[in-house]
């Protein structure tokens, strides 16, 4: 598979629960990073595959700011309204540099999972409504507000790059009942459906 460069897409590893590297805050990029291009194409190949809807940068392990969003499988969901439903499948975004700058509106729980901490999924609540700043390949920097899915998504891979996982968000108690899976993780004994690194695993 060929991209745009006229380069073979890799699909990378995906960083397990319990790195380090999913615990830095990210530093910002500059066009000169190298291979900028590069890197989002592969970003973008390692989150389909992997059935994502969006890829951070720390999960393959890159304390940078930068993540991918595409919410097109979300827009599968019948229940939602055909306009939802259309803006699900259209949004496709690279977001470099990203600041946060608003939280707003009421606290929704949605059942969220991460392709860092496979096989392990629970509630957690946000705000539905999210004013945020940031530059595409372009690094021109602009300002947008997202609700919604969307923005679902967007503080959950914005999280990444600020060394936040979606289990730092749930109850103490939720945190006791999943320990085991989250040391199984971290101890490479659990089988993802997509290439991972796993942090105690000998020849990792």
């Amino acid at each position: 598979m060929k991209s745009k460069n006229n380069f073979t897409k890799m699909i990378l590893p995906i960083i397990g629960y319990g790195d380090p590297v999913l615990r830095k805050v990210g530093t910002e990029l500059t066009p000169e990073y190298p291979n900028l291009d590069i890197l989002i194409e592969n970003m973008y190949a390692t989150m389909y595959n992997a059935y994502g809807v969006g890829l951070a940068a720390p999960q393959i392990g890159l304390a940078v700011r930068l993540f991918v969003v595409d919410t097109e499988p979300f827009s599968e969901n019948d229940e939602l309204k055909t306009e939802e439903q259309n803006q699900l499948k259209a949004f496709k975004k690279t977001f470099i540099n990203a600041k946060i700058i608003a939280e707003e509106g009421n606290d929704w729980a949605f059942n969220e999972g991460c392709l860092s901490i496979p096989e392990v999924r629970e509630d957690v609540f946000r705000k539905d409504t999210i004013t945020i700043e940031y530059c595409e390949e372009d690094f021109v920097r602009k300002t947008e507000v997202y609700n919604g899915l969307i923005a679902r998504v967007i503080q959950h891979e914005y999280d990444h790059i600020e060394g936040i996982l979606f289990t730092d968000k749930i109850s103490s108690l939720k945190k006791t009942l999943i320990k085991k899976r989250l040391q199984n993780i971290i101890d490479g004994k659990i089988r993802a459906d997509y290439k991972m690194k796993f942090f105690n695993k000998k020849g990792r």
